[in-house]
């Protein structure tokens, strides 16, 4: 559904017209890739939008983000190349096969949002391509949708193993002159040659390979980091994660792990306070089990060396709905792009990145990248009741229940 662009919040993150190309009052977001991570994504800005900025949300920084309610983020469009999601509205398409998210709220049949046919390069791998249908027809303009739509910020949920495809994107995204969340290991924020590119086009990027509410990662470099920090020396590591949904299947293409593992190898290890051999440390994807739907187990062990030489080990099952575990990460990430993109902050922020990523471009303790991120927030904070100036103040509304 759309508002007929008085400023008013519109009603589950649908867009609003009118609106000029870099506005303040709305954060709007271009979706590639519509799966389950999606579908999580949509669900929950729509799930709290109506939540007390004053209450403590979940999964969520915060409800207001430096002035930004989660009610502010409207989708603008999406891309996919599925044939069961491309020309349908995003609200069937994040239920489309073979999507097996588990829902949490309740959301209209139709948002007003359409999916548009993406760019496929090396997106869908020898695994996937048994279970997705590549649509027909050519790949939409994507800078002339991103301009014409007003989008704000770019969010990248491609599938694992997508270094072509990412890349394509990224260059449509610069060019369209958009803030850009990339969410899978194709490092693009940590590298000095991308984080060059959006600096030279005065963009903001955060990124690379997102960190979960609490994942298998983020659980992985606080045990790491409590080893550490107790002066336990940590001998060897594993993580061994299964799940059923399209990215433990795709992942199952051990080729297109690589970026994977690494990313999930250096965010424990840098944590770790010591080099370790490469032969005593494994952390990845380790297989699909389809009974899972969209659930992960993690299963982590630690093995190390105490005080006397005394082993000391720890072991620790972890299991979560991968896909809503990752969802409030977005919705921050896209309201600390807004705030750059109004302060004409470009390249790779580095205290969301670094708290919101697993492989940022400098690593640092979760805990100071916490604090780095809401420093960040502080110095951009739009002034609560204020609006920019030349503008008329959004006459806000509730919204709709669905």
């Amino acid at each position: 559904m759309s508002t007929n662009g008085n400023g008013a919040a519109a009603i589950d993150g649908a867009a609003t017209n009118g609106k000029a190309r870099y506005q303040h009052d709305k954060v709007r977001v271009a979706i590639i890739g519509v799966g389950n991570c999606a579908n999580s994504f949509v669900q929950g800005v729509h799930h709290y939008r109506d939540a007390d900025p004053n209450v403590r949300v979940p999964g969520l920084m915060h409800v207001d983000l430096g002035g930004y309610h989660v009610s502010d983020i409207e989708f603008t469009c999406a891309f996919d190349v599925n044939r069961t999601k491309v020309g349908k509205d995003l609200g069937e398409a994040i239920w489309a096969d073979p999507n097996n998210t588990i829902k949490f709220t309740k959301l209209p049949k139709k948002l007003g949002i359409p999916v548009h046919r993406g760019m496929t390069h090396d997106g869908i791998g020898k695994y996937a391509a048994e279970k997705i249908t590549k649509a027909g027809g050519e790949t939409a303009d994507i800078v002339s949708i991103l301009k014409e739509t007003h989008t704000d910020v770019v969010v990248s949920y491609l599938p694992v193993g997508s270094e072509q495809a990412t890349k394509w994107y990224v260059e449509q995204v610069l060019e369209a002159g958009c803030a850009f969340v990339n969410c899978i290991p194709v490092f693009i924020a940590r590298e000095d040659y991308w984080d060059k590119r959006f600096k030279k086009a005065g963009l903001p990027v955060i990124g690379d390979d997102i960190k979960s509410q609490v994942g298998a990662t983020i659980t992985h470099r606080v045990l790491a980091r409590l080893f550490h920090e107790r002066g336990v020396k940590l001998r060897r590591t594993s993580q061994l994660n299964v799940g059923g949904n399209m990215d433990f299947f795709n992942m199952l293409e051990r080729e297109r792990l690589e970026s994977k593992k690494i990313s999930k190898t250096n965010a424990v290890t840098s944590v770790a306070g010591l080099e370790m051999d490469a032969d005593d440390v494994h952390v990845g994807p380790s297989d699909y089990v389809p009974w899972l739907t969209d659930r992960k187990w993690a299963h982590i062990r630690l093995e190390g060396e105490a005080f006397g030489g005394v082993p000391l080990n720890a072991e620790l099952k972890l299991e979560v709905w991968d896909s809503p575990n990752s969802a409030g990460i977005v919705i921050d990430a896209v309201r600390c792009l807004k705030l750059a993109l109004n302060h004409g902050i470009s390249g790779q922020l580095d205290g969301p990145s670094s708290y919101l990523m697993k492989s940022p471009h400098n690593q640092r303790p979760d805990d100071e990248a916490r604090d780095a991120t809401e420093k960040f927030i502080a110095k951009y904070a739009r002034k609560p009741g204020t609006t920019p100036k030349g503008r008329k103040a959004p006459a806000r509304k509730a919204a709709a229940k669905a």
